[in-house]
């Protein structure tokens, strides 16, 4: 367990309703590549799926110590947090449990604040990411209320923008009702094809609406992306090299210059 410091984690949700467009390869790459740069790192894989998990050599568990028993049971994160492979990177691994967590939510008391109440507390690291659902559900929603800020990442490619406003909806929702200080961090352009031009084409519609709230480096197509989860690494430590696990450490050092752009103008966050 990491040393308690006298700070207040930041807590960034990696969310978007739709499948397939690099959710959970960003909360694993971008956890390992803030933690290269020297922070201390909490993954917290709230996806009944566990794919954060296993990418990070670390099996979906049946055991007591996981984010399922986050929300349900009287277990704080340092204490259900896992070490990985990784240096100054830990995870609190997703369980079979997660998928029937919906239900079981729906009748509890404070429900929507469930994660929130164990992880804003969390003084152990500098930064909590959390790998959501491919869907707008309670465990969605726990983390929007948990996080300060969502990181959304975006397919280059032709129905990319399908479901963002019911995402940003989604936001406004929580802001409104929950969450009063949630914003966009930024919209991650993922799985962008250099040979295609529809993905040029796409960045620029998504630039063009979006503005500076669009990050910008750019995550390409990458075949050592895809390969790394089956060894249970991050891109980062299987290929360092690689354009892919680049991008991703310069998304870091992005992210943490927002942040220190916020710590001195905070009206950022609306830009």
């Amino acid at each position: 367990m990491p040393p308690k410091k006298d700070r207040i984690p930041r807590i960034l949700a990696v969310a978007n309703q739709k499948g397939g467009v690099g959710k959970t390869t960003t909360s694993v790459n971008l956890a390992t590549a803030l933690a290269a740069c020297g922070k201390e790192v909490l993954l917290v894989d709230l996806d009944p799926q566990g794919n954060a998990s296993t990418g990070l050599g670390i099996s979906r568990s049946g055991h007591s110590n996981t984010s399922y028993h986050l929300l349900f049971d009287a277990l704080e994160a340092e204490e259900a947090a896992q070490p990985t492979k990784v240096p100054k990177l830990s995870v609190l691994a997703s369980s079979m449990h997660l998928a029937g967590a919906e239900i079981e939510l729906v009748g509890e008391d404070h429900r929507e604040y469930r994660l929130c109440d164990k992880l804003r507390d969390c003084t152990a690291y500098d930064y909590i990411i959390i790998d959501c659902p491919p869907s707008l559900s309670l465990l969605t929603i726990n983390a929007f209320v948990a996080a300060h800020a969502v990181v959304v990442p975006l397919q280059c490619e032709f129905y990319a923008l399908e479901g963002l406003s019911q995402l940003t909806k989604t936001i406004e929702k929580v802001q409104k009702h929950f969450n009063p200080d949630l914003y966009i961090h930024g919209i991650l352009l993922t799985m962008y094809d250099t040979r295609n031009r529809l993905s040029a084409q796409v960045a620029r519609d998504v630039r063009e609406y979006f503005g500076k709230k669009v990050y910008k480096t750019v995550i390409p197509r990458n075949v050592r992306l895809s390969e790394a989860p089956s060894y249970g690494l991050p891109a980062i430590i299987y290929d360092m090299k690689c354009p892919g696990a680049q991008a991703y450490i310069r998304l870091a050092s992005e992210i943490i210059r927002r942040e220190k752009q916020l710590e001195t103008d905070p009206e950022r966050r609306a830009a």
